[in-house]
């Protein structure tokens, strides 16, 4: 098939368990296989729902740029997806994956190193 996440079709039995929300996105909580750190969150259509679940390498939306993003294609930090599950509502995902090199677009290996808010 294509390189193209476009060109994949979300299973209808697939799709009927989730909760796209207005703009035909759900979130997805990408943790770490094995040390179960959290390493990221971003937004997967049924596109890159189906790209992801075909190929078993992490697929996104970018809201911000309009396209789909396969993590590590330009970076080599890949994500290798061993498991996808949706929670009791179906309107957000959790996907395990070994995690080449970084998750963070800043370079770090989570988007949520060093960066803690002070509670009250």
């Amino acid at each position: 098939m294509s390189d193209n996440p476009a060109d994949y079709p979300l299973a209808p039995e697939i799709a009927k368990q989730l909760k796209f929300n207005d703009a035909g996105l759900v979130p997805v909580i990408v943790q770490a296989e094995g040390s179960h750190e959290v390493l990221m969150m971003a937004w997967m259509d049924d596109h890159a729902l189906a790209y992801t679940l075909a190929t078993r390498r992490g697929t996104y939306f970018s809201r911000s740029r309009n396209e789909y993003w396969i993590k590590g294609l330009t970076s080599g930090h890949i994500q290798e997806v061993t498991s996808i599950s949706r929670d009791c509502d179906g309107d957000t995902l959790l996907m395990k994956v070994y995690q080449t090199g970084a998750a963070c677009h800043t370079g770090t290996r989570s988007c949520f190193d060093d960066r803690p808010l002070e509670l009250a």
